[in-house]
């Protein structure tokens, strides 16, 4: 079934029971840009990034407030949508869907790399791993995030991120149950 080099026993495999060399110098350089706080968070964006798109363009393909005008000649009135041809109207759809799914991927790329380079900032800092990394992690990238909107913003943002940032890791630190 995993006839590519590297590709490991796969799942159902015993444990202990991979093909991976860790002496292999692929692997090393991996473990070695993981163990890195740049590495994480480089790689927490890039997965935020193809996350966020992929979110945004399920959000923008069940959106009811699409565009229902689109934007006429240079000081004409809109268009509505409905009298478009039906290629225009699939087209002004999937732009729309494009620009949504974008700045989404945009959003949740910058949480990821802000998160994940914290929360490893901390944790070296503090040599330990624990639920207070996470938790504090959470409400700085919180209180960047709405550094604009203010005082109260911030204080809501760090407050709402941590409380998240805790109930998520309190989650996955809890023992796992054996079926």
């Amino acid at each position: 079934m995993n006839n590519f080099p590297g590709a490991g026993a796969g799942a159902g495999a015993p444990a202990g029971s991979s093909n991976l060399d860790p002496n292999d110098p692929n692997i090393k350089r991996l473990n070695a840009m993981m163990e890195s706080c740049f590495g994480k968070a480089a790689v927490s964006g890039v997965m935020g990034f193809g996350m966020g798109g992929l979110f945004g363009m399920f959000m923008a393909s069940m959106s009811y407030d699409t565009p229902f005008h689109t934007p006429g000649t240079p000081g004409g009135a809109p268009q509505s949508i409905a009298s478009l041809p039906w290629r225009q109207q699939v087209k002004v759809g999937f732009k729309d869907m494009g620009v949504r799914s974008y700045s989404t991927a945009k959003n949740f790329g910058l949480v990821g790399f802000m998160f994940a380079g914290i929360e490893c900032g901390i944790e070296g800092y503090r040599a330990k791993n624990d639920l207070l990394n996470g938790t504090a992690a959470g409400c700085l990238t919180g209180g960047i995030l709405a550094r604009g909107g203010g005082p109260t913003a911030v204080a809501g943002g760090c407050a709402a991120f941590a409380a998240f940032s805790a109930a998520i890791d309190t989650w996955l630190r809890q023992p796992k149950d054996d079926e």
